[in-house]
Parts: C-alpha cells; structure tokens; sequence
C-alpha cells in the first residue's frame, strides 16, 4: 500500500514549525502509544534537530500496557525523555510539566545563576494527525480552547495557549511525511484512525488486522471471532469472512454475506477496544 497524502497545509506546518522553533524552550512530540514508532514523523527530526524534546505517548488507555513501558524504556535508552498520558481523561497529565521541568533543568539553572528569573516554559506540540493534540491543550488549559475531532486534519492554525503561570503552550497543525516507505506502518497508522477511511481499501485494511492478531495476539482472535488461524489462500481467506458475517449477522436481504460490512466491523472492533488494548508496534520487532 503507498498512500500519498500531504495536503497543502502540511507543507506550511513545517514551514510554521521551522519559523517558531525559536520561540520555544522544548517540543513536545506526541505520538500514539499504540503506534510509538509508525506515529512518529521522521521529518520533525529534521526540522526540531538539537532542540530539548519530551515524547508524549498518548492515548496509552487504548495500548498494551506492559509494551509501553517497554516503549518507554526504549525511548530512555536512545536518549530521550518520555511519558505516557490519556489526555482524554486527563491521566498522567502532571508528568508532562514536571518532565519538561527536569529537562531544562541546566537551562532554568544557568539563567538563575545569571540573576534571571526564569519564565513559563514554552513548548511547541507538534504529531501527526490524530494522535490527541488538540484534546491534550484544551485538559492543560482546563477549557475548550483547540478544535477537536476524531478524524485527520482538525487543526489548520497556530495558536499559544496558557497553563497555568508554568506553562506556554504552542499548538501546531499536524504533520504526515508525504509518502509512507513501509507499507505496514501505513496499515498501522490506518487502522488507529490517522489516515482517512476513503483513502483505503477496508478489506484489504480488515485483513492486515486479522493477521497482526492471528501473530501478535491470537487469544483476542479466538475469544471475539473464535478463530485460530487465517489462512493464506484466497478461499480460506473467504471463509474466515464468511464466519464473521455469519458471526455477526452481517448478510443482505438476498442471504448474502456483506462483506464490505464484514470489514468495516473489524476495523471498527480493533478502534473501539472491542478486542482489548493494542499495541501495534511492538519493541519485540526492534530486534
């Protein structure tokens, strides 16, 4: 699957990035906790560069929890700070300013021993689409100050918003790299919602998370679909579709198996925790 969508406002989002960047103390680079690293955009590498960064893994309420602490782990060891928050709920939201805090830490220190009396910390938020900016900014501003939605592409403008006397918070449009050079990333990021629906194939889509549960989690598999296996033929394929219609009761008038239906239940299951908390890049595959 190569999926080329990088609409005109994402190129001025790096554009506004690059601009800002030194209106800022630190980035806060939040990503999906499910996808800690199809979610990560490598050209916000390029464009932050030595800037002090904290990654946020968001949404980890939908994520396997025993994989993001290994994600965490993992970040710790490559030299990077991260956390893990449910900005929805507001979980977890207090270790974002403390670790920001901790990161510039030499900073605040150089400043004090020079007689100045550090500000509110400013920090730009910059992901792909979809992954809670906006949700994230109206819980630290305890009001509904960002747009958001549960679909790509909500927020179009830049804007500062205040928390507290301790933080600055800089929103930014969200960025996706124009083309994805891995196409299980691009399937992954699919089925958490970041890419738009009408860009793919649903079956194709359905299929790809019926066999990362077959691999990954096949207990989830068997208790929702009571299946053990997918098969590879196309007849055996046809099949495991035609259990989960028959499953779910998802037949037309004529007796038929509905099988655009069939996926779009699927993928609405893996999206609506109805097979339990997913992480879909797993550390295991580091290796």
């Amino acid at each position: 699957m190569t999926i080329q969508w990088f609409p005109g406002h994402m190129a001025k989002a790096r554009r506004e990035v690059t601009e800002k960047l030194k209106l800022v103390d630190i980035v806060f680079e939040l990503i999906d906790a499910r996808l800690p690293l199809s979610s990560r955009n490598p050209m916000i590498d390029e464009v932050i560069h030595q800037k002090p960064r904290l990654l946020i893994l968001n949404k980890a309420d939908l994520a396997d929890n025993a994989e993001t602490t290994k994600w965490i782990q993992y970040f710790k060891e490559q030299g990077m700070d991260a956390v893990a928050i449910n900005s929805f709920q507001g979980q977890g939201l207090q270790k974002v300013t403390k670790t920001a805090k901790e990161i510039l830490a030499p900073k605040i220190e150089r400043m004090q021993s020079r007689g100045i009396r550090p500000g509110a910390i400013r920090a730009m938020i910059v992901g792909i689409p979809n992954v809670g900016k906006s949700t994230l900014i109206n819980r630290l501003a305890k009001r509904n100050i960002a747009k958001t939605g549960n679909t790509p592409g909500v927020t179009r403008a830049q804007q500062w918003i205040k928390y507290g006397k301790e933080l600055e918070l800089l929103d930014t449009p969200g960025i996706l790299w124009p083309k994805f050079e891995d196409p299980v990333a691009g399937y992954k990021l699919a089925l958490t919602g970041a890419i738009k629906d009408t860009l793919l194939n649903m079956d194709d889509l359905a299929l790809f998370a019926l066999r990362f549960l077959e691999g990954h989690y096949p207990e989830r598999l068997k208790e929702k679909y009571g299946l053990t296996e997918i098969g590879e033929s196309p007849d055996e394929i046809i099949a495991v579709f035609d259990h989960i219609g028959q499953l779910r009761n998802v037949i037309t008038t004529g007796g038929e198996i509905d099988y655009d239906k069939v996926s779009e239940l699927i993928v609405q299951d893996v999206r609506n925790e109805q097979l339990g908390k997913l992480t879909f890049d797993l550390t295991e595959e580091l290796h």
